[in-house]
């Protein structure tokens, strides 16, 4: 059972998102309960935790922090990531989701597809930018990884 069944998002002292974003946030929380993948290797030969997992996601010094504790509370894993190597792709991510947004609303669905496309790309890029980030730490597949990086986004702070 390695896998996350409670999500919480810690974005106090962050700016609100808009509509949008906060309609991608709901869905990517919706979609990573109802299916995700996240192991913790063991550490110092001992064996993996098993779960299932809760997992809070904040931004603490700066830094992208995944707190994952059992069901129970019992803290099983934290750690702190940059966000410098996703700084880039969350820019990118972000204005192709306004283009997205407004090609939605004035475009044809031919280049509405096109968009999407170019969307879908970059958020994958993300996604595999995350897993490489979690390397060691936790093991995830690229749908989780997707869900994850829209979370990511979410929390990324403006520069």
């Amino acid at each position: 059972m390695s896998r996350i069944t409670r999500l919480d998002i810690d974005d106090s002292g962050l700016p609100a998102p808009t509509p949008e974003i906060e309609q991608e946030r709901r869905v990517a929380v919706f979609d990573l309960l109802e299916d995700n993948s996240w192991v913790i290797p063991g550490r110092d030969g001992g064996a993996a935790p098993e779960g299932p997992f809760a997992l809070t996601l904040s931004v603490r010094d700066g830094r992208l922090v995944f707190d994952t504790c059992l069901e129970t509370g019992a803290k099983v894993a934290e750690f702190h990531l940059s966000f410098g190597p996703f700084r880039q792709v969350v820019k990118d991510y972000f204005q192709i989701c306004e283009s997205y947004f407004e090609a939605v609303k004035k475009l044809p669905p031919s280049q509405i597809e096109a968009v999407d496309m170019a969307r879908r790309g970059i958020h994958n890029e993300g996604a595999r930018v995350l897993q490489e980030r979690l390397t060691g730490k936790a093991e995830i597949d690229i749908d989780t990884a997707r869900r994850l990086f829209t979370l990511v986004c979410v929390l990324t702070p403006v520069s």
